[in-house]
């Protein structure tokens, strides 16, 4: 983990810092940083079911979009810094509280500390570890979590780079994203569940549409339709864009999506022959 965190280059920035004496581009040091841990009932059917999904928030990112919604822990980070040994508790602590997975929310500037955790719980826990991630990922990242993560549930949130560099000051996320998600299908496979319609193993592919954003969305569902095996992965098209954070400085995002933009999406849903997922009334 040292020679990550003395020059990190975990996410796509590398901005090399030392972490172990600073913080990162993703606001963050070496410590674990936690905002919240507990059972989380809103995100996806077969993610939360009746018992609610074991979320764990990790403060900072790499990411910075103008319009996060969870601004207060991505770019204020909130939170308490706790050793990696105390993580691992956590992780069971939401196991015996009948959590469905262990779903790690904004990971991935903290992925050596996440697998030496998962190293001190294994053989004891038994439910499945969801990686929840914007989607900006370096494949080399991705790689050191290979055997350790069950389900991916990553964001595909532009195909447009001047979308991507004007929002999230990162003109390379879909050139990155792609390539995340499809180093996180090859390592999970198809789509897996238990008797109860849980999900267990596979990729989830989240794309939220956004204001003005129509025509950026139809591409991302025509990559995703073209570049993904649809029966082996599920889709989960979001409405739930609220402009939050610095939307209100970006005019044409500072409003909610209306119906007729997510229903066009739709369309272009049903044109594209994906079946297999989630949409939002």
């Amino acid at each position: 983990m040292e020679d990550w965190m003395n020059r990190c280059t975990l996410c796509p920035r590398r901005c090399g810092a030392d972490r172990t004496v600073s913080v990162g581009r993703c606001g963050v040091g070496e410590q674990v940083r936690l905002a919240r841990a507990a059972l989380h009932f809103w995100e996806e059917p077969c993610v939360s079911g009746e018992e609610g999904s074991g979320t764990v928030f990790f403060s900072g990112c790499s990411l910075g979009c103008v319009f996060c919604q969870n601004y207060q822990i991505s770019a204020g980070h909130f939170g308490r810094d706790i050793p990696v040994e105390r993580l691992a508790e956590i992780f069971l602590e939401l196991q015996e509280q009948k959590a469905n997975n262990i779903n790690l929310v904004t990971g991935g500037h903290y992925i050596p500390q996440i697998v030496r955790a998962l190293d001190l719980v294994r053989g004891k826990l038994h439910i499945p570890v969801v990686y929840n991630s914007s989607g900006y990922e370096t494949v080399e990242a991705l790689r050191m979590l290979k055997g350790y993560v069950d389900v991916y549930l990553p964001d595909l949130k532009y195909r447009s780079p001047e979308r991507s560099a004007r929002y999230s000051h990162a003109p390379d996320y879909f050139a990155v994203a792609s390539k995340a998600i499809l180093e996180m299908l090859d390592q999970v496979g198809p789509v897996q569940f238990d008797g109860q319609g849980m999900i267990q193993r596979g990729l989830i592919v989240r794309h939220m549409v956004m204001p003005n954003g129509v025509e950026d969305s139809m591409d991302i569902l025509t990559w995703i339709a073209g570049n993904l095996p649809l029966d082996d992965i599920l889709v989960s098209v979001m409405s739930q864009y609220t402009p939050f954070y610095k939307s209100g400085e970006y005019p044409e995002i500072d409003r909610r999506l209306t119906a007729q933009e997510y229903d066009r999406v739709l369309d272009w849903l049903d044109c594209m022959g994906i079946e297999n997922g989630f949409v939002q009334e």
